[in-house]
């Protein structure tokens, strides 16, 4: 196993991945670009990834941990409206980390789709984390905000946190509220081998 600060060859194609969806979109998705942009060579990727298709599914499934780690992380040995802020918070930092708008410009019907497909699975993911009897639907208007900030960011975290604060029934923070700066940055826990 990798030292915990270490990517992996597959994490760091996985990472690169990104990049390259970003530069080009998934219709025009190289993988030789993809094994550039990771530094490691085109057998060593087709070791991991055979197809695009492999690869495009592998980095679907990687993002989603990575979320799914986050909140978990974020939440842990935390109870009530501490727990839901941690969430809250979480939401806002993976989102500031990881903009969808390069990839609107390549191929807007691809992000299309991929919301929609997305958005149930994130709306039960964040389904756990608000009190009933309204919790169906304050996790969908959550989610969709949050896929509305991946689709057109904003440079104001701290308007995100307060808009996904009203919409959890939390209120709105208050002027002299530390969420007024945003949340703190992401916290990275791997960095990239170089």
């Amino acid at each position: 196993m990798a030292a915990p600060n270490v990517l992996t060859t597959r994490e760091r194609v996985l990472d690169a991945t990104l990049q390259v969806l970003a530069r080009s979109g998934p219709r025009k998705l190289s993988l030789s670009a993809v094994a550039a942009a990771a530094k490691v060579s085109r057998p060593t990727l087709y070791r991991w990834f055979p197809s695009k298709k492999a690869l495009l599914d592998a980095f679907g499934r990687y993002e989603q941990r990575k979320y799914d780690d986050g909140i978990a992380e974020a939440i842990a040995g935390l109870k009530g409206d501490a727990r839901l802020e941690a969430v809250l918070r979480f939401i806002v930092r993976f989102q500031h980390a990881y903009s969808l708008r390069r990839l609107v410009d390549v191929e807007p019907e691809h992000v299309v789709y991929q919301m929609a497909r997305v958005l149930p699975i994130m709306r039960e993911r964040l389904l756990p984390h608000f009190p009933r009897p309204q919790a169906f639907t304050v996790a969908s208007v959550v989610t969709r905000i949050a896929l509305s900030h991946a689709l057109i960011p904003d440079d104001d975290p701290a308007l995100f946190y307060a808009e996904l604060r009203h919409a959890a029934g939390l209120g709105l923070p208050s002027r002299s509220d530390s969420c007024r700066n945003g949340p703190p940055p992401v916290r990275r826990t791997r960095t990239t081998v170089r």
